[in-house]
């Protein structure tokens, strides 16, 4: 809508002067265009150092407690095991890198669905990512609504009846929450260089294994306790090992917090777990470390490579623990083998 402030006649016309009345769709876009313009002059003016995007995001790592957290790194039960980096890894991946833009849009909603769009834009090569994510406005329940009402009811694996209601606000926020989320790690590990993620990812597990050497007793409770609070028991856990939670390895310890994980952030089930467990056992797989299925490492095999692993620890190249998680990518060591290996360690070497 326009309207003439000033009128100025000429020879052989008239000249308006116009007054442009502003919208608010208007001010919105003018104030959506100077906010992606900012953005891009100020990634311009200050470029991003990977050297130093490296050496911050190691120093994150590092930290124990970010090593340990359950959203950092996780092991999904899925053939052999899927392990991966989690949300809390991209998030300070991003901070670290800097110029990394993360937008959340919702573009469409109807009486039983949301659809989100989120996007992870890299502002200094202009790449943008984007996926839709759609978040589902009911939930399953052992019972329907107070009234009765309910959308549709199945039988799930128990045979007991389970029914699909609308969600409240509090369910809705929640799955809409970890949908999100799930979405920005897989599009950000795509902005995230991949030898940054396979040199963080080395340093976690190679915390966790550390840690779970240096206490195994206090790591196990933690490890209970943890999947206790997720209605695991520990009956269970010795059920999916094969043997008493005393015997677990280190290395088994670190497996089973990927696992607790993996859960928690809803990337898996205790049913799909065990489901996974059984089938590799079916498939002709272990099933007692994590479904890994290695080869054994024999005595002749260790007998002909310990020299070699042996000046590796002595170099201060690696800890003990970090070389029996490197060999046992490739093969399962014993717990003779484990132990002669740690034995290595010199006097006054720290682990």
């Amino acid at each position: 809508m326009t309207t003439a402030i000033a009128t100025r006649e000429g020879f052989s016309e008239t000249h308006h002067t116009l007054q442009v009345q502003e919208t608010a769709s208007t001010a919105i876009a003018a104030q959506s265009k100077a906010m992606v313009e900012s953005r891009y002059i100020m990634a311009m003016r200050n470029p991003r150092n990977w050297d130093q995007v490296r050496l911050d995001l190691i120093k994150e790592c590092r930290r124990p407690s970010f090593a340990n957290n359950k959203s950092a790194y996780y092991i999904k039960p899925i053939g052999n095991g899927v392990e991966g980096l989690g949300i809390r890894f991209v998030e300070v991946a991003l901070r670290c890198m800097k110029n990394v833009l993360v937008e959340t849009t919702m573009i469409f909603e109807d009486e039983v669905k949301e659809v989100h769009r989120v996007s992870v834009t890299d502002l200094e090569a202009n790449i943008t990512y984007p996926l839709d994510v759609r978040v589902s406005k009911t939930v399953e329940r052992a019972k329907p609504n107070s009234d009765g009402s309910y959308i549709s009811v199945r039988k799930n694996s128990y045979g007991k009846d389970t029914y699909t209601i609308l969600g409240t606000d509090d369910d809705l926020l929640n799955k809409r929450g970890a949908l999100i989320s799930k979405a920005i790690r897989t599009i950000g590990l795509r902005i995230i260089p991949g030898d940054l993620c396979d040199e963080a990812e080395e340093i976690i597990k190679r915390i966790r294994l550390d840690d779970a050497a240096k206490d195994p007793d206090a790591e196990r409770r933690r490890i209970v306790d943890a999947f206790a609070a997720i209605g695991v028991t520990a009956t269970d856990l010795t059920s999916y090992l094969g043997h008493d939670l005393g015997r677990c390895s280190p290395a088994q310890l670190v497996t089973l917090r990927g696992i607790y994980g993996a859960i928690k952030d809803g990337e898996a089930t205790w049913k799909s777990v065990m489901d996974n467990k059984a089938e590799q056992e079916g498939s002709g797989g272990s099933g007692n470390t994590g479904g890994a299925t290695k080869p054994t490492c024999t005595s002749e095999s260790f007998d002909k490579q310990k020299a070699g692993w042996k000046a590796v620890i002595e170099s201060g190249k690696k800890t003990a623990n970090a070389l029996i998680a490197t060999i046992q990518t490739k093969e399962t060591l014993s717990e003779d083998q484990k132990v002669e290996i740690a034995s290595w360690t010199p006097a006054k070497g720290a682990e």
